[in-house]
């Protein structure tokens, strides 16, 4: 329980600190993959959740799952509210980001994939947002 309160605040704390300062607290904590998605998951918002991402990727494959956990974020903001047409828009959105990078080799293609799903979501959940006007807490 206290680990999880330490690491709810240091999600807090990465999100709002300047881009070197985000990425020296990945790395100087030394997380583990399931930390950092814990951290994903313990903040507040899509916006925050892909700023943590961002200052944590590890630039492999390994970005799959904080991409993931990304995305899981910020569909909160909007899936269960989408009709039929703009799923299916979101879904194929999705897919272009599966394609992109097919036919490439190595593990940084793997985080490229990962970074522009996490993306899509990211843009949808703003959408979601804006035309629900603003939220406390956000």
């Amino acid at each position: 329980m206290i680990a999880k309160s330490i690491l709810a605040g240091l999600a807090v704390i990465v999100s709002l600190s300047a881009s070197p300062a985000r990425a020296a607290v990945c790395l100087a904590r030394s997380m583990t993959l399931d930390e950092i998605v814990e951290a994903i998951d313990a903040t507040p918002g899509c916006a925050r959740a892909m700023k943590l991402f961002k200052a944590c990727e590890l630039g492999s494959s390994g970005d799959i799952r904080l991409g993931a956990a990304v995305e899981k974020k910020c569909e909160r903001d909007f899936l269960a509210r989408l009709r039929q047409p703009n799923k299916e828009l979101y879904q194929r959105d999705m897919q272009a980001c599966d394609r992109k990078y097919q036919n490439e080799e190595g593990t940084m293609y793997r985080s490229f994939t990962a970074f522009c799903r996490a993306e899509v979501a990211q843009r949808y959940s703003q959408s979601a947002r804006s035309i629900a006007g603003p939220s406390p807490g956000r």
